[in-house]
């Protein structure tokens, strides 16, 4: 059952991260708009001594939030790889099971990696994206990144030889 909650997990993850991708595709002015607004600044606290850091040129806005969709497709075709391999391998030894979740922790550990850099880190502080009542995504990324932190825990947890 461990093993089923783990692969369930898992491919949860991955359709997240294909809604992800499909909602910036499918309305990708709206959020082109946000990464316009947190790289431009221009809804920070006035007077903001660190204006000088906001990037207004569209060819950087564009290059940002493309790849941002990038490293989603990436993490979303990790993410939905790791989880068929660990069906591939649900009935294995515990060892070989714990072997085949590399992709898995790869894929997390990127969209980790996102909602940590690109968001809390890049976005939220180096574009003070903290200080924007309308264009602030520091919550919403905290929430997905301990959600999916907790799933890479669950998924990393060593598996045990099972009695017949």
């Amino acid at each position: 059952m461990t093993r089923a909650a783990k692969i369930l997990l898992l491919g949860g993850v991955a359709v997240y991260y294909a809604l992800v991708v499909f909602n910036n595709l499918t309305d990708f002015n709206t959020n082109y708009a946000f990464v316009q607004h947190v790289l431009q600044m221009d809804s920070t606290f006035p007077g903001n001594h660190e204006l000088w850091r906001a990037i207004s040129a569209p060819w950087v806005h564009m290059l940002f939030y493309l790849s941002i969709i990038a490293w989603e497709i990436v993490t979303t075709i990790l993410l939905a790889w790791g989880a068929m391999r660990l069906v591939l391998f649900r009935d294995a030894s515990a060892a070989d099971f714990d072997r085949a979740k590399s992709i898995a922790v790869l894929g997390l550990t990127l969209s980790l990696l996102m909602w940590l850099v690109a968001f809390l880190s890049v976005g939220g502080e180096w574009f003070l994206m903290w200080e924007s009542r309308v264009w602030n995504g520091e919550e919403a990324a905290f929430h997905r990144f301990i959600a999916i932190f907790l799933v890479l825990l669950f998924v990393v947890q060593p598996e045990r030889e099972t009695q017949p």
